[in-house]
């Protein structure tokens, strides 16, 4: 029997209908690289405003599952400072998104608020309403700004780069704390 060779994303394969199965004909270009489904964290996103729309519009935007390497994410709604601050002190939260024309507090003042008082304060993503409002976020320490109204893709991958940076100084910030290895 002939074997049947065909180009795949993944390379390469040749199929033989013997004993031998599936085998690659060439080595890979690059390796597949995927994260064991047990070792995706889910990372938990505050979301905060006093209006439910804009609370609703701002999970929509970015999703459940920002991108691939950053897994999923579990939203936490807050209408209110108190609970935005409460959160944030018990290290619930890996990410806040602040609205920043949130009544009778705003975010940007919720943002500084929080950079200036908690020791290991989760990233900070403010949302505004008018582009020019941009410069607004870095009096309030904000790691990054989304504008209204929300494209889903720039919000997805502003949230998922904020994450990736986050989960990084985490990874390093845990090789640094692990004792040193004596060799002999």
């Amino acid at each position: 029997m002939t074997p049947i060779i065909f180009y795949s994303l993944s390379g390469w394969l040749r199929l033989d209908h013997g004993s031998r199965g599936v085998e690659a004909a060439r080595a890979l270009a690059f390796p597949l690289v995927t994260i064991p489904v047990a070792q995706q964290r889910t990372s938990t996103v505050l979301v905060y405003s006093h209006r439910p729309e804009v609370r609703e519009a701002i999970i929509a935007a970015v999703g459940r599952r920002p991108a691939p390497d950053v897994g999923r994410v579990r939203f936490l709604e807050a209408g209110g400072v108190a609970e935005v601050l409460a959160a944030a002190d018990a290290g619930e939260v890996d990410l806040a998104i602040l609205d920043g024309e949130a009544q009778p507090t705003g975010g940007m003042g919720v943002s500084r608020q929080l950079k200036n008082e908690i020791d290991d304060c989760p990233p900070i993503v403010v949302t505004v309403r008018r582009r020019d409002d941009r410069w607004l976020a870095t009096w309030s320490q904000a790691d990054a700004v989304l504008v209204h109204p929300l494209d889903p893709l720039s919000a997805a991958e502003t949230v998922a780069s904020v994450l990736r940076r986050a989960q990084a100084e985490a990874a390093d910030d845990d090789v640094s704390d692990a004792p040193a290895i004596e060799r002999h």
